[in-house]
């Protein structure tokens, strides 16, 4: 879930300008990043830009919802969505007052693997954003009448996604996938297991997660290394120094076959996976290339080619790399109707086995290869995108310099790594269905 404050009209006409004067930038050859080391010992990488006299940062603190204690699932997710629903002595409503009159905006998150804080300020009230925020993050409120509010709109996202076709097919797979793992349940938790949720539960997800050795930041725009050192500390100097204890490393438990679950909708929704491979793999370059021509590549890849275009079974079919901090998965979503979902699968497992037997062609690649490294400059579109690239960087424990790198090294992929890769990665046995739908023809062993 995200909640953001609001922003000016100048704020917003900042940061078009400020993206407007990053991708003008060739290449965004001229990204280049230093690190700024506070006095506590907190690293954080930054691009200095003082052409626009505004600064984008990003706080990241590993171990996200996974973090929740036992019986406590969703406190986390509520917490950090309670996080600018008042603070210090501010509530709710003066929260984001104080965040419009100085043209700051906030935004929390949470997913599997990390808490993320985004703020984007001008360099006038840097002083007056960073105190906001410190608030935030240090002496959020929890006021019960927040907690209640937000309880209910979590509560509602529960109940949609109990009858969201895609949301019950993605929740089975993760169920089946990572049973007893924080990965097998819902960041939201249940409706038994958000309604017993107290306040104390949300204290003690708050100091679970927001603390200082897990804690990774980037930051670009109108501000000095030494100028970020100094804001760090007093943004986060009094967070805990430790939290809790990261859940373990989870190999993804995939029998091959099929579930269905039965659910009236005249279209079926299928998500499919089998064991990935993480991106600190020496091979990953490599089989991101081959993800791109089996399934990521849109309407260019082979299964969009057979499954919608030759056979007009689907309106999309995807495959993609999932690597989470935890574990790694090669998953896969497509929708057909009742009596054609079954042929649709078919398509895909055949399209698995031939890449996993036949690997791909030179020109497959050398188009893959073309797409990935074009792509990659038009990530660097502001100020926010590269704090969050670098925030992202450092968690992956990537080299300060890889953005200046990564292009070559997709280059220097070579045709038989793909199909080497293509051998060991691709399992079109192992391949699992989660079924959402009443499928023709298909049905749970």
């Amino acid at each position: 879930m995200i909640f953001r404050s609001l922003a000016t009209g100048l704020f917003t006409a900042l940061a078009i300008a400020c993206g407007a004067a990053l991708s003008a930038l060739p290449g965004h050859a001229a990204v280049e990043i230093q690190e700024s080391t506070s006095a506590s010992g907190v690293r954080a990488w930054l691009v200095e830009d003082h052409s626009i006299p505004f600064v984008a940062l990003e706080i990241r603190f590993r171990g996200g919802a996974s973090l929740d204690r036992p019986g406590k699932r969703g406190a986390i997710n509520l917490m950090t969505a309670l996080l600018e629903e008042g603070a210090g002595d501010l509530d709710a409503r003066e929260f984001a007052a104080a965040a419009e009159d100085m043209a700051s905006s906030f935004s929390f998150d949470v997913g599997d693997d990390a808490l993320s804080v985004s703020a984007r300020f001008l360099t006038s009230e840097t002083a007056g954003s960073v105190a906001l925020l410190r608030a935030a993050l240090t002496r959020p409120r929890f006021d019960q009448d927040a907690i209640e509010r937000v309880r209910q709109q979590v509560l509602s996202v529960i109940r949609s996604d109990a009858v969201d076709p895609d949301e019950m097919a993605r929740q089975r797979f993760d169920a089946l996938a990572f049973a007893g793992h924080p990965y097998g349940s819902s960041i939201n938790g249940t409706i038994d297991s958000l309604g017993a949720l107290t306040r104390d539960d949300l204290l003690a997800a708050h100091r679970d997660v927001l603390a200082l050795d897990r804690v990774f930041v980037g930051a670009a725009g109108d501000i000095t290394p030494q100028e970020l050192a100094a804001l760090i500390d007093d943004l986060l100097g009094d967070l805990p120094a430790q939290g809790a204890a990261m859940p373990p490393v989870i190999t993804p438990q995939i029998p091959p076959g099929l579930t269905v679950v039965d659910f009236a909708t005249p279209q079926s929704v299928a998500i499919f996976g089998q064991p990935g491979i993480s991106q600190s793999d020496p091979d990953f370059f490599a089989a991101n290339l081959l993800n791109q021509v089996l399934g990521g590549g849109g309407f260019e890849s082979r299964l969009m080619t057979e499954v919608r275009e030759k056979r007009g079974l689907t309106y999309g079919v995807y495959s993609y790399l999932v690597s989470r901090d935890l574990a790694q998965t090669y998953m896969g979503s497509v929708r057909s109707a009742n009596d054609r979902i079954a042929e649709a699968i078919a398509v895909i497992r055949a399209q698995w086995a031939k890449a996993a037997t036949q690997g791909i062609t030179a020109q497959e690649l050398a188009d893959a290869k073309t797409f990935m490294t074009g792509a990659y400059p038009l990530r660097f579109d502001g100020n926010g995108p590269i704090a969050n690239i670098m925030v992202g960087m450092q968690m992956l424990g990537l080299p300060i310099d890889y953005i200046a790198t990564r292009n070559d090294k997709v280059r220097a992929v070579t045709l038989a790594d793909v199909q080497r890769v293509a051998r060991q990665l691709l399992n079109p046995e192992g391949l699992h269905f989660v079924v959402v739908g009443q499928p023709e023809g298909l049905y749970s062993p």
